[in-house]
């Protein structure tokens, strides 16, 4: 059983998903987490995401490998636990930038389709419902307005002691909606037999509720 959540930067898909992957006893996959760990490998190596043919040349030098340690997802960039690391603020920025590169979208694409054939999962992403799982048993696009998903980044900042400024933060998602939307490779879009979901009145558990009610309701 695949359960695909797809939605906008901030919208609550990974914290969404993980509840409700241990509500149904499923294994999350957070494909976003892949990106970020490709992301922050070339900024570790000082290599400019924007260069397309450098980062495309770089990809075979990339190891990685996901374990799952008390439930939680655990991701390891050439045997190196950088769970905590790519949560940066700029790490998240890069990695929409190489999410348009088809050498990037392969390498990860084989691995997540390998995850999602040998498990019941729940995957969240930008283009799960579209490309990776097509095939997928439940799709969700899971959205709220940039507002309320500013607001949420923000909290969640400077509840870690993060320094952040709100309108840039929503100035920020704006412009990654935009460059998700509007890329060439498996843009951002809802996959036509998705259920739309907008959380930007609803609580955490009132959407994982929602998504455990579609789930059990593909299931039968």
């Amino acid at each position: 059983m695949n359960i695909a959540i797809d939605g906008p930067a901030g919208a609550g898909k990974s914290s969404i998903a993980r509840l409700a992957a241990k509500k149904l006893n499923y294994v999350y996959v957070d494909t976003g987490a892949m990106f970020r760990t490709m992301a922050l490998y070339f900024l570790n190596e000082n290599i400019n995401p924007s260069e397309e043919e450098t980062v495309t040349a770089n990809c075979g030098q990339i190891q990685i490998t996901i374990e799952y340690q008390n439930g939680e997802q655990h991701i390891f960039l050439n045997g190196n636990d950088v769970s905590a690391d790519i949560r940066k603020e700029e790490v998240g920025r890069q990695a929409s930038v190489i999410a348009r590169y088809p050498a990037v979208r392969t390498k990860l694409l084989n691995l997540q389709r390998k995850l999602a054939s040998e498990n019941d999962v729940i995957m969240d992403g930008r283009d799960i419902g579209t490309v990776v799982l097509p095939e997928a048993e439940c799709k969700v696009y899971l959205t709220a307005s940039a507002e309320v998903r500013a607001g949420r980044r923000y909290k969640e900042l400077t509840e870690k002691g993060i320094d952040c400024d709100l309108a840039e933060i929503e100035k920020d998602i704006i412009a990654r909606d935009e460059q998700d939307m509007k890329r060439e490779i498996a843009p951002l879009t809802q996959a036509e037999d998705a259920v739309l979901v907008d959380s930007s009145n609803l609580t955490i558990d009132e959407v994982v509720e929602k998504i455990c009610e579609l789930a059990k309701g593909a299931s039968k």
